[in-house]
């Protein structure tokens, strides 16, 4: 049985202890200590990591009343002194007790209670029996939460026997019977959690739900504490600058300003594109005027495959053509068929030539195809030879 020296000080991170069995667990040594800081993956909170002896802590698991730490080598000898990663344990401390919080605010805010846990190393995540929400809704739930971190409230841990643990108003009913060790967050929340959690609620620092989604009938909401939550304050205000500096206003009125350039670019776009359909009328006019014969084959190195299939479609509908137009691009090229509609002709049985030429994938309609392959040298013989295919379909 390992002694969970967590249980009574999660600020302890370097500790003496005996190594009472080895065995190798998942291809690693592995030791159970006679006592233990490290925190073991349970309850949605990750491991701990650290070092023992010097040697890096890669995993720690329980089992049973036992807890086994995955080391990256051999530990010789008996007397250990084992070290915890302080950063990382605080960090997981201000996001659990953190979610403890949060969960107690949508349950008194909005009467959603809390379905599950994960404690990730970029960000946290709840998930809550609520089917839609909205903003105004959210800050509601933030402030109660924020309002326990700013009052500072003591976070006190204790055990409370089977036959007592109705007396405690539980947020949640215990997966386990008999002793339960319970985590109060003074006057706000009572929970069954074997976690490691800070001692005020004043250390979580800010409490700040960033992101939500449906899923499962429920919503899942991505959450920050404490410098997770400052780390991405610092990068989104700096992000917020950089906008203002590019569009030339304040802060606050980044939002109006990116609106603005966006209704900006799309009249721009709608503009351009209009011109480029009468620039493509007057193109497909001199096409059709210098091109003898019903079948028309151009090969394009200076035109976007976009701007191609505008100008076949401009020649078949101003004539009685057949268009094999080819569109030398990179990474990739198009080879175009187009036909106007007084021809019977079903483009689509020379499909198969070009991919058999190409390489490529493609298809369409029976008036027009269209064929995708990897840049080739030899593109223009290529359109040479489905012409004369189309010729001699026809004849």
């Amino acid at each position: 049985m390992t002694v969970r020296l967590y249980f009574d000080d999660p600020y302890l991170v370097e500790f003496e202890a005996s190594v009472v069995r080895r065995e190798t667990r998942g291809g690693r040594p592995a030791l159970v200590l006679d006592r233990t800081a490290f925190y073991p993956e349970s309850g949605g909170q990750p491991a701990d990591r650290g070092e023992i002896n010097g040697v890096k802590v890669l995993d720690v698991q329980e089992d049973g009343d036992d807890i086994w730490h995955s080391v990256e080598t051999d530990i010789p000898g008996d007397a250990v002194r084992g070290q915890v990663d302080w950063p990382l344990r605080f960090d997981r401390m201000q996001q659990h007790t953190g979610q403890h919080v949060l969960s107690q605010a949508f349950i008194e805010v909005l009467k959603g209670e809390t379905r599950s846990f994960h404690l990730g190393d970029e960000v946290s995540t709840l998930e809550i029996g609520l089917d839609r929400v909205d903003e105004s809704a959210l800050e509601r739930v933030e402030r109660a939460a924020n309002a326990v971190v700013f009052e500072d409230r003591e976070v006190k841990t204790y055990f409370v026997s089977g036959d007592k643990i109705g007396e405690v108003p539980l947020r949640r009913p215990p997966k386990k019977e008999g002793t339960l060790r319970i985590v109060e967050v003074a006057g706000f929340d009572y929970s069954a959690c074997g976690g490691t959690h800070v001692r005020h609620a004043g250390e979580i620092g800010l409490i700040k739900i960033t992101r939500w989604e449906k899923i499962r009938g429920n919503l899942r909401f991505d959450f920050l504490c404490g410098r997770r939550a400052l780390a991405d304050y610092a990068r989104k205000n700096a992000l917020t600058r950089q906008l203002g500096g590019l569009f030339s206003v304040g802060d606050k009125d980044v939002p109006q300003a990116a609106e603005k350039a966006l209704a900006d670019l799309k009249a721009q776009k709608k503009a351009a594109r209009a011109m480029q359909e009468a620039l493509a009328g007057y193109e497909a006019k001199a096409v059709i005027e210098n091109a003898p014969g019903r079948v028309i084959r151009r090969m394009f190195t200076d035109k976007t495959p976009e701007d191609v299939k505008l100008l076949a479609l401009k020649v078949i509908r101003q004539s009685e053509r057949i268009v094999v137009f080819g569109a030398k691009a990179s990474p990739q090229s198009h080879i175009i068929l187009a036909r106007s509609d007084d021809s019977p002709l079903d483009l689509r049985q020379f499909v198969p030539l070009i991919i058999a030429k190409t390489g490529g994938k493609g298809g369409g309609s029976s008036s027009l195809v269209e064929v995708v392959f990897s840049k080739m040298d030899n593109l223009l013989e290529i359109i040479r030879d489905i012409t004369e295919s189309i010729e001699k379909a026809m004849n």
